[in-house]
Protein backbone atom coordinates (compact mmCIF):
# COMPACT_ATOMS: atom_id res chain seq x y z
CA UNK A 1 0.00 0.00 0.00
CA UNK A 2 0.94 3.36 -0.55
CA UNK A 3 1.41 4.32 3.22
CA UNK A 4 3.24 1.81 4.15
CA UNK A 5 6.58 2.29 5.23
CA UNK A 6 9.51 0.73 6.97
CA UNK A 7 11.83 1.57 9.91
CA UNK A 8 15.23 0.50 10.33
CA UNK A 9 18.21 2.19 12.02
CA UNK A 10 21.80 2.51 11.24
CA UNK A 11 25.47 3.30 12.86
CA UNK A 12 26.74 5.62 10.29
CA UNK A 13 30.76 4.66 10.92
CA UNK A 14 31.64 6.90 8.11
CA UNK A 15 30.35 10.25 9.81
CA UNK A 16 32.31 9.27 13.20
CA UNK A 17 33.78 11.60 14.79
CA UNK A 18 37.13 12.32 16.34
CA UNK A 19 36.46 10.41 19.29
CA UNK A 20 35.69 7.79 17.38
CA UNK A 21 32.09 7.99 18.35
CA UNK A 22 29.72 7.53 15.20
CA UNK A 23 25.77 8.94 14.97
CA UNK A 24 22.70 6.10 15.01
CA UNK A 25 20.44 6.98 12.16
CA UNK A 26 16.88 5.94 11.24
CA UNK A 27 15.84 5.41 7.83
CA UNK A 28 12.41 5.92 6.98
CA UNK A 29 11.64 3.91 3.21
CA UNK A 30 8.49 4.35 1.58
CA UNK A 31 8.27 2.81 -2.33
CA UNK A 32 12.21 3.09 -2.91
CA UNK A 33 11.90 6.59 -1.22
CA UNK A 34 14.22 7.49 1.42
CA UNK A 35 14.26 9.80 4.96
CA UNK A 36 17.73 9.25 6.93
CA UNK A 37 17.78 11.73 10.11
CA UNK A 38 20.03 11.46 13.38
CA UNK A 39 18.58 10.20 16.95
CA UNK A 40 21.08 12.29 18.30
CA UNK A 41 23.45 9.65 19.87
CA UNK A 42 26.88 8.39 19.59
CA UNK A 43 28.65 5.80 20.09
CA UNK A 44 31.31 3.17 19.48
CA UNK A 45 31.05 0.77 16.32
CA UNK A 46 31.78 -1.88 18.76
CA UNK A 47 28.86 -0.78 20.42
CA UNK A 48 26.02 -1.77 18.10
CA UNK A 49 24.68 -4.87 16.92
CA UNK A 50 23.46 -4.84 13.33
CA UNK A 51 21.36 -8.00 13.68
CA UNK A 52 18.74 -6.71 16.25
CA UNK A 53 19.83 -2.78 15.66
CA UNK A 54 20.15 -2.13 19.27
CA UNK A 55 22.66 -0.80 21.45
CA UNK A 56 25.16 -3.00 23.82
CA UNK A 57 27.82 -2.63 26.26
CA UNK A 58 27.03 0.95 26.19
CA UNK A 59 26.24 2.37 29.92
CA UNK A 60 23.32 4.20 28.16
CA UNK A 61 21.94 1.09 26.09
CA UNK A 62 18.61 0.76 27.73
CA UNK A 63 17.85 4.39 27.10
CA UNK A 64 19.11 4.64 23.54
CA UNK A 65 17.36 1.29 23.11
CA UNK A 66 14.41 2.46 24.46
CA UNK A 67 14.48 5.57 22.36
CA UNK A 68 15.05 3.64 19.55
CA UNK A 69 11.79 1.50 20.39
CA UNK A 70 9.75 4.99 20.67
CA UNK A 71 10.58 6.42 17.39
CA UNK A 72 8.98 2.98 15.61
CA UNK A 73 6.22 3.35 17.46
CA UNK A 74 5.89 7.08 16.83
CA UNK A 75 6.09 6.22 13.31
CA UNK A 76 3.36 3.48 12.97
CA UNK A 77 1.30 5.56 14.83
CA UNK A 78 1.52 8.78 12.41
CA UNK A 79 1.62 6.60 9.73
CA UNK A 80 -1.68 5.26 10.59
CA UNK A 81 -3.13 9.06 11.24
CA UNK A 82 -2.48 9.37 7.97
CA UNK A 83 -3.77 6.05 6.59
CA UNK A 84 -7.41 6.99 8.28
CA UNK A 85 -7.07 10.20 7.37
CA UNK A 86 -6.67 9.70 3.52
CA UNK A 87 -4.60 12.40 3.27
CA UNK A 88 -0.97 12.15 1.07
CA UNK A 89 2.34 12.98 2.71
CA UNK A 90 5.87 12.59 2.81
CA UNK A 91 8.60 11.55 4.45
CA UNK A 92 9.84 14.72 5.61
CA UNK A 93 7.06 15.26 7.16
CA UNK A 94 6.93 12.47 8.74
CA UNK A 95 10.50 12.41 10.24
CA UNK A 96 9.60 15.94 11.30
CA UNK A 97 6.44 14.62 13.51
CA UNK A 98 8.80 11.63 14.91
CA UNK A 99 11.29 14.47 16.41
CA UNK A 100 8.41 16.95 17.02
CA UNK A 101 10.74 19.35 15.26
CA UNK A 102 9.69 23.24 15.75
CA UNK A 103 10.89 23.51 12.45
CA UNK A 104 8.08 21.33 11.03
CA UNK A 105 6.07 24.89 11.32
CA UNK A 106 8.55 26.27 8.46
CA UNK A 107 6.98 25.05 5.53
CA UNK A 108 6.20 27.53 3.74
CA UNK A 109 8.56 29.77 1.63
CA UNK A 110 8.51 33.51 3.43
CA UNK A 111 8.57 31.42 6.88
CA UNK A 112 12.08 30.11 5.50
CA UNK A 113 13.04 32.98 4.06
CA UNK A 114 12.29 35.37 6.85
CA UNK A 115 14.25 32.48 9.54
CA UNK A 116 17.16 33.34 6.79
CA UNK A 117 17.12 36.94 6.85
CA UNK A 118 17.26 36.68 10.61
CA UNK A 119 20.25 34.63 10.58
CA UNK A 120 21.96 36.89 8.38
CA UNK A 121 20.39 40.09 10.53
CA UNK A 122 22.25 38.69 13.74
CA UNK A 123 25.40 37.75 11.53
CA UNK A 124 25.87 41.41 9.74
CA UNK A 125 29.72 42.55 10.52
CA UNK A 126 31.21 38.94 11.13
CA UNK A 127 29.62 36.92 8.39
CA UNK A 128 27.94 39.32 5.95
CA UNK A 129 27.90 43.12 5.45
CA UNK A 130 24.81 45.55 5.84
CA UNK A 131 23.97 45.48 2.37
CA UNK A 132 23.97 41.95 2.01
CA UNK A 133 21.08 41.98 4.74
CA UNK A 134 19.69 44.85 2.75
CA UNK A 135 19.39 43.43 -0.37
CA UNK A 136 17.66 39.87 1.58
CA UNK A 137 15.45 42.24 3.03
CA UNK A 138 14.43 44.16 -0.45
CA UNK A 139 13.71 40.24 -2.26
CA UNK A 140 11.89 39.17 0.78
CA UNK A 141 10.08 41.72 -0.40
CA UNK A 142 9.83 41.52 -3.85
CA UNK A 143 8.69 38.04 -3.21
CA UNK A 144 5.80 38.58 -1.03
CA UNK A 145 4.50 40.93 -3.20
CA UNK A 146 4.86 38.91 -6.65
CA UNK A 147 3.38 35.85 -4.53
CA UNK A 148 0.35 38.21 -3.55
CA UNK A 149 -0.49 39.61 -7.10
CA UNK A 150 0.26 36.21 -9.08
CA UNK A 151 -0.72 33.92 -6.59
CA UNK A 152 -3.47 35.82 -4.67
CA UNK A 153 -2.10 34.17 -1.65
CA UNK A 154 -0.25 35.56 1.42
CA UNK A 155 2.66 32.66 0.97
CA UNK A 156 3.35 29.72 -0.77
CA UNK A 157 4.48 26.11 0.77
CA UNK A 158 7.70 24.59 0.07
CA UNK A 159 5.70 21.46 -0.93
CA UNK A 160 4.41 23.40 -3.59
CA UNK A 161 7.21 24.93 -5.15
CA UNK A 162 7.77 24.36 -8.69
CA UNK A 163 10.09 25.64 -11.48
CA UNK A 164 7.44 27.39 -12.87
CA UNK A 165 7.22 29.43 -9.64
CA UNK A 166 10.79 30.72 -10.97
CA UNK A 167 9.24 31.46 -14.22
CA UNK A 168 6.35 32.93 -13.42
CA UNK A 169 8.87 35.02 -10.74
CA UNK A 170 10.35 36.27 -14.22
CA UNK A 171 7.39 36.95 -16.13
CA UNK A 172 6.17 39.05 -12.88
CA UNK A 173 9.71 40.54 -12.55
CA UNK A 174 10.00 42.07 -16.78
CA UNK A 175 6.46 42.75 -17.16
CA UNK A 176 5.13 44.15 -13.62
CA UNK A 177 7.90 45.61 -12.07
CA UNK A 178 9.56 46.67 -15.45
CA UNK A 179 13.35 45.16 -14.23
CA UNK A 180 16.21 45.02 -16.74
CA UNK A 181 17.46 40.93 -16.78
CA UNK A 182 20.35 41.32 -15.24
CA UNK A 183 18.48 42.45 -12.06
CA UNK A 184 16.01 39.78 -12.67
CA UNK A 185 18.84 37.02 -12.35
CA UNK A 186 20.55 38.05 -9.05
CA UNK A 187 16.78 38.04 -7.83
CA UNK A 188 16.36 34.61 -8.93
CA UNK A 189 19.82 33.35 -7.90
CA UNK A 190 18.58 34.68 -4.31
CA UNK A 191 15.75 32.74 -4.57
CA UNK A 192 17.28 29.40 -5.42
CA UNK A 193 19.70 30.05 -2.43
CA UNK A 194 16.68 30.25 -0.10
CA UNK A 195 15.90 26.90 -1.68
CA UNK A 196 19.35 25.50 -0.87
CA UNK A 197 18.81 27.04 2.56
CA UNK A 198 15.83 25.47 3.29
CA UNK A 199 17.04 21.74 2.21
CA UNK A 200 20.13 22.30 4.17
CA UNK A 201 17.88 22.78 7.82
CA UNK A 202 15.77 20.06 5.98
CA UNK A 203 12.72 21.72 5.70
CA UNK A 204 12.24 20.23 1.98
CA UNK A 205 14.12 17.41 0.34
CA UNK A 206 14.58 18.45 -3.33
CA UNK A 207 15.43 21.55 -5.27
CA UNK A 208 12.51 22.07 -7.53
CA UNK A 209 14.63 25.02 -9.60
CA UNK A 210 17.76 22.48 -10.67
CA UNK A 211 16.64 22.68 -14.11
CA UNK A 212 16.43 26.57 -13.71
CA UNK A 213 18.81 28.65 -15.95
CA UNK A 214 18.77 31.96 -16.43
CA UNK A 215 19.06 33.77 -19.56
CA UNK A 216 22.17 34.64 -20.59
CA UNK A 217 22.66 38.67 -20.53
CA UNK A 218 25.69 40.33 -22.53
CA UNK A 219 26.46 43.86 -20.94
CA UNK A 220 28.97 46.44 -22.27
CA UNK A 221 31.72 47.70 -19.42
CA UNK A 222 30.71 51.53 -19.08
CA UNK A 223 33.79 53.09 -18.20
CA UNK A 224 35.36 56.55 -19.00
CA UNK A 225 38.25 56.92 -21.55
CA UNK A 226 41.49 58.76 -21.30
CA UNK A 227 40.18 61.98 -22.78
CA UNK A 228 36.83 61.99 -20.62
CA UNK A 229 38.67 61.00 -17.80
CA UNK A 230 41.11 63.98 -18.35
CA UNK A 231 38.10 66.39 -18.95
CA UNK A 232 36.49 65.73 -15.48
CA UNK A 233 39.59 65.80 -13.96
CA UNK A 234 40.53 69.14 -14.92
CA UNK A 235 37.11 70.91 -15.36
CA UNK A 236 37.03 73.89 -13.31
CA UNK A 237 33.44 73.58 -10.86
CA UNK A 238 31.99 76.55 -9.22
CA UNK A 239 30.01 73.91 -6.72
CA UNK A 240 31.36 72.38 -4.02
CA UNK A 241 29.68 69.67 -3.84
CA UNK A 242 30.10 68.45 -7.15
CA UNK A 243 33.76 69.22 -6.47
CA UNK A 244 33.59 66.75 -3.37
CA UNK A 245 31.91 64.13 -5.69
CA UNK A 246 34.17 64.79 -8.64
CA UNK A 247 37.50 64.00 -6.17
CA UNK A 248 36.10 60.97 -4.50
CA UNK A 249 35.20 59.82 -8.30
CA UNK A 250 38.39 60.63 -9.74
CA UNK A 251 40.24 58.65 -6.59
CA UNK A 252 38.10 54.89 -7.28
CA UNK A 253 38.95 55.39 -10.95
CA UNK A 254 42.87 55.05 -9.93
CA UNK A 255 42.30 52.55 -6.85
CA UNK A 256 39.24 50.55 -8.55
CA UNK A 257 37.41 50.60 -5.05
CA UNK A 258 33.22 50.69 -4.40
CA UNK A 259 31.62 52.87 -2.76
CA UNK A 260 31.33 51.27 0.49
CA UNK A 261 35.11 50.68 0.24
CA UNK A 262 35.47 54.02 -0.52
CA UNK A 263 33.42 55.51 2.26
CA UNK A 264 34.56 53.49 4.87
CA UNK A 265 38.05 54.21 3.88
CA UNK A 266 40.29 54.97 7.72
CA UNK A 267 43.68 55.74 8.33
CA UNK A 268 44.75 52.45 9.34
CA UNK A 269 44.04 51.08 6.06
CA UNK A 270 46.76 53.08 4.52
CA UNK A 271 50.20 51.09 4.94
CA UNK A 272 53.89 50.86 3.80
CA UNK A 273 53.73 48.17 1.13
CA UNK A 274 57.47 46.12 0.40
CA UNK A 275 58.31 48.98 -2.02
CA UNK A 276 58.17 51.20 1.19
CA UNK A 277 55.25 53.42 -0.74
CA UNK A 278 51.56 53.70 -0.16
CA UNK A 279 49.09 50.90 -0.19
CA UNK A 280 45.39 50.42 0.45
CA UNK A 281 45.06 47.02 2.72
CA UNK A 282 41.43 46.39 3.16
CA UNK A 283 39.02 43.47 2.96
CA UNK A 284 36.29 43.57 0.05
CA UNK A 285 33.03 43.45 1.40
CA UNK A 286 31.59 41.62 -1.42
CA UNK A 287 34.01 38.63 -1.18
CA UNK A 288 35.61 38.81 1.87
CA UNK A 289 38.99 38.51 0.12
CA UNK A 290 41.99 40.67 1.29
CA UNK A 291 42.56 43.55 -1.16
CA UNK A 292 46.01 45.39 -1.62
CA UNK A 293 46.59 48.94 -4.16
CA UNK A 294 48.99 50.62 -4.76
CA UNK A 295 48.05 54.27 -3.76
CA UNK A 296 48.79 56.34 -7.18
CA UNK A 297 49.60 59.62 -7.38
CA UNK A 298 46.49 61.42 -8.20
CA UNK A 299 45.06 59.23 -5.98
CA UNK A 300 47.14 60.61 -2.68
CA UNK A 301 46.68 64.31 -4.01
CA UNK A 302 42.68 63.32 -3.41
CA UNK A 303 43.62 61.75 0.41
CA UNK A 304 46.00 64.81 0.88
CA UNK A 305 43.48 67.31 0.48
CA UNK A 306 41.24 65.43 2.42
CA UNK A 307 43.20 64.71 5.15
CA UNK A 308 41.99 65.73 8.68
CA UNK A 309 43.77 65.05 11.91
CA UNK A 310 39.98 65.35 13.72
CA UNK A 311 38.32 62.67 11.52
CA UNK A 312 39.44 58.91 10.88
CA UNK A 313 37.69 58.77 7.73
CA UNK A 314 40.00 59.70 4.84
CA UNK A 315 37.05 61.30 2.14
CA UNK A 316 33.74 63.53 2.82
CA UNK A 317 30.87 61.67 4.08
CA UNK A 318 28.20 61.07 1.78
CA UNK A 319 25.16 58.45 0.65
CA UNK A 320 25.78 56.68 -1.96
CA UNK A 321 22.10 57.90 -3.73
CA UNK A 322 23.24 61.53 -3.33
CA UNK A 323 26.86 60.65 -4.82
CA UNK A 324 24.96 59.32 -8.16
CA UNK A 325 22.68 61.95 -8.12
CA UNK A 326 25.20 64.47 -7.90
CA UNK A 327 27.39 62.63 -10.27
CA UNK A 328 24.65 62.81 -12.94
CA UNK A 329 24.81 66.65 -12.56
CA UNK A 330 28.60 66.99 -12.93
CA UNK A 331 28.00 64.81 -16.16
CA UNK A 332 25.42 66.76 -17.27
CA UNK A 333 28.06 70.18 -16.90
CA UNK A 334 31.12 68.54 -18.54
CA UNK A 335 29.36 66.97 -21.54
CA UNK A 336 29.48 63.65 -20.49
CA UNK A 337 26.69 60.92 -22.24
CA UNK A 338 27.32 57.76 -20.66
CA UNK A 339 24.94 56.63 -17.62
CA UNK A 340 26.88 57.37 -14.69
CA UNK A 341 26.75 56.04 -11.01
CA UNK A 342 30.10 55.30 -8.66
CA UNK A 343 30.56 52.22 -9.98
CA UNK A 344 32.10 53.65 -13.17
CA UNK A 345 34.69 54.61 -11.79
CA UNK A 346 35.59 50.79 -10.96
CA UNK A 347 35.35 49.95 -14.29
CA UNK A 348 37.51 53.16 -15.45
CA UNK A 349 40.05 51.49 -12.87
CA UNK A 350 40.09 48.17 -14.48
CA UNK A 351 39.92 49.42 -18.41
CA UNK A 352 41.22 53.01 -19.10
CA UNK A 353 43.60 53.16 -16.25
CA UNK A 354 44.85 49.42 -15.92
CA UNK A 355 43.85 47.10 -19.47
CA UNK A 356 44.87 50.40 -21.65
CA UNK A 357 47.96 50.81 -20.25
CA UNK A 358 48.85 46.98 -20.36
CA UNK A 359 48.43 45.61 -16.95
CA UNK A 360 48.15 42.03 -17.33
CA UNK A 361 44.18 40.48 -16.70
CA UNK A 362 46.40 38.70 -14.22
CA UNK A 363 46.80 41.53 -12.05
CA UNK A 364 43.79 43.77 -12.61
CA UNK A 365 41.91 40.59 -11.21
CA UNK A 366 43.90 40.62 -7.98
CA UNK A 367 43.86 44.98 -8.13
CA UNK A 368 40.06 44.24 -8.16
CA UNK A 369 39.44 41.90 -5.53
CA UNK A 370 37.59 39.47 -7.95
CA UNK A 371 36.90 36.30 -6.04
CA UNK A 372 38.28 34.68 -9.53
CA UNK A 373 40.01 35.07 -13.06
CA UNK A 374 36.65 34.21 -14.66
CA UNK A 375 34.86 37.51 -13.41
CA UNK A 376 37.50 39.52 -14.81
CA UNK A 377 37.11 37.98 -17.85
CA UNK A 378 33.65 37.83 -18.01
CA UNK A 379 33.61 41.62 -17.46
CA UNK A 380 37.03 43.25 -19.36
CA UNK A 381 36.99 40.61 -22.23
CA UNK A 382 35.63 42.74 -24.71
CA UNK A 383 37.77 45.53 -23.84
CA UNK A 384 41.15 43.91 -23.99
CA UNK A 385 39.69 42.85 -27.93
CA UNK A 386 39.08 46.27 -28.23
CA UNK A 387 42.74 46.96 -27.62
CA UNK A 388 44.19 44.38 -29.11
CA UNK A 389 42.20 45.68 -31.97
CA UNK A 390 43.91 48.74 -31.96
CA UNK A 391 47.33 47.34 -31.29
CA UNK A 392 46.71 45.63 -34.63
CA UNK A 393 45.61 48.88 -36.53
CA UNK A 394 48.67 50.58 -34.99
CA UNK A 395 50.96 47.62 -36.42
CA UNK A 396 48.71 48.38 -40.00
CA UNK A 397 49.59 51.40 -40.05
CA UNK A 398 53.51 50.70 -39.82
CA UNK A 399 53.74 48.14 -41.77
CA UNK A 400 52.26 49.81 -44.59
Amino acid sequence: MKHDITIIFILQKYKANSKGLAPIYCRITRNYERKHFSTGFRIKPDEWDSATSTVIKNPLSPQINAYIIAIKARALEITLKYKLSGKAFTLHQIANEILDRKSKNLNTLLKVFSKHNDEVRALVGKSYSPATLQKFEGIYKQTEAFIRHTYKEQDILLSDLKLKFLMDFEYYMLTERDMKQVSVNKTLQRIRKIARYAIAHEYMEKDPFMLFKAKTVHLDVVFLDSEELSILEQYELEKEKLIRVRDMFVFCCYTGLAYREMSELSKENIIKGADDKDWIKITRQKTSKPLMVPLLPKAKAILDKYYSLSSDKLLPQISNQKFNTNLKELADIIGIKKKMSHHVARKTFASTVLLYNDVPMEIVSELLGHSSMKTTQRHYGKVVNKKLGEQMDELGKKLK
